[in-house]
């Protein structure tokens, strides 16, 4: 316990700060609401089930891409670095695709699936499949070759190679491109949502921030921000727990 509020002392540092910063006018009360009233724009936005609402909306979003992103963006990469044919196939896309900014993809997805609930998901799924598969892909390849080979004389298949040596070596990496897409994920939905959305973390920031309640603005701000937070800390904790065995 002491060495978690030590951890995240700034945290309650710049809590104080901005408060008083904001009380004291140090900085235009209207540019930043004193922390004390965006919490009771939270509390007052819960009540109303407004944040819940939206907040649904874009965790469904967000999740359903993800999840689609780590299934096949895993099997990608395994596929990429197990057979050639399929690594000379899908390499140069994935090369030319990786350095670009994901959010250009939203006029795209929009365009095909138009402004519902599809467009988000496509475009969350198609970003953060790209660093799924490239750590699943590394992982992949630098499986220890004498339990490749270990394998192969004992009369394993290669279907069973996959699942007893491959995958194994592939986990971590695969995991670091996994915790990587979670990050990306909350980027790109509120992006999304920004531009093109009627319901969501990023319409209410949007549609608070154009009226002019930046308290209520910066309350679903911080919503996001801590609930990508603690999607990050739960993840570390559960691989930290599934690979306890080899630290």
């Amino acid at each position: 316990m002491t060495k978690a509020l030590i951890r995240y002392s700034p945290l309650l540092i710049l809590a104080i700060a901005w408060e008083l910063a904001a009380r004291l006018e140090l900085v235009s009360s209207t540019a930043l609401p004193p922390l004390s009233d965006v919490i009771v724009a939270w509390i007052d936005m819960m009540k109303d089930g407004e944040l819940i609402t939206n907040g649904g909306a874009s965790l469904y979003r967000g999740a359903t891409g993800l999840a689609l992103a780590i299934v096949v963006g895993g099997a990608l990469g395994i596929a990429m670095a197990w057979w050639k044919p399929v690594n000379v196939l899908l390499a140069p896309i994935v090369e030319i695709f990786y350095p670009l900014p994901k959010s250009a993809l939203i006029p795209v997805t929009v365009i095909w699936l138009g402004f519902g609930d599809g467009s988000k998901i496509l475009l969350i799924f198609l970003g953060c499949m790209l660093p799924v598969t490239i750590g699943a892909f590394n992982g992949a390849r630098a499986s220890e070759q004498v339990l490749v080979w270990s394998a192969r004389s004992m009369g394993a298949s290669k279907l069973r190679m996959l699942w007893d040596v491959v995958l194994p070596s592939a986990l971590p990496e695969l995991l670091n491109g996994v915790r990587t897409a979670l990050a990306l994920s909350f980027i790109l939905l509120v992006s999304a949502e920004l531009i093109v959305a009627q319901k969501g973390f990023g319409y209410l920031i949007g549609s608070l921030g154009a009226n002019g309640s930046y308290d209520a603005m910066y309350a679903v701000v911080m919503t996001v921000a801590f609930l990508g937070f603690a999607a990050d800390r739960l993840y570390l904790l559960i691989t930290r727990r599934t690979f306890a065995w080899r630290m």
